[in-house]
């Protein structure tokens, strides 16, 4: 029997699948789960429509993701820090600091899409990636300063 799932269910496939399943699971746990529903051709058709608007949305976003990536491949922060003797600062800048100064520079970026490997504790030019999208990812050239 096929069915489409509704939700994802380990070991069967995950949301807007089609699945071919034995009809009693199918009768059994997935349909009064609501898990899934029979593969109608009504529900087919739905679910190509979903698809098709799915995609379009997602193409959307990656073009308003690469005219952002445009904008941050071009920027260049600068960030004061105060430091102890020689390059060592006193504390660390951290994503949520290039988050405001670019807030600063007028980008509105969330701090989950900032990928620092680890916190920088040192005066430098440094380039932080920017994940976007999936498949989007911007570099930007961030300037450690002596305050």
């Amino acid at each position: 029997m096929e069915v489409i799932l509704n939700k994802d269910v380990s070991g069967i496939g995950k949301a807007g699948n089609l699945v071919k399943v034995k009809e009693g699971f199918a009768r059994n746990f997935l349909l009064p789960q609501n898990l899934a529903q029979l593969a109608t051709p009504a529900a087919l058709k739905k679910l190509e429509d979903q698809r098709i608007l799915k995609s379009a949305q997602d193409d959307k976003l990656k073009e308003e993701a690469n005219q952002l990536k445009e904008r941050l491949n071009s920027l260049s922060l600068s960030i004061p820090a105060l430091t102890q003797s020689g390059d060592k600062l006193y504390g660390s800048i951290q994503a949520q600091e290039i988050v405001a100064a670019l807030n600063v520079a007028g980008l509105l970026i969330e701090k989950n899409y900032i990928q620092l490997a680890e916190p920088i504790k040192s005066l430098g030019t440094y380039e932080i990636c920017v994940k976007l999208h999936p498949e989007v990812t911007a570099k930007v050239k961030l300037s450690v300063v002596k305050k």
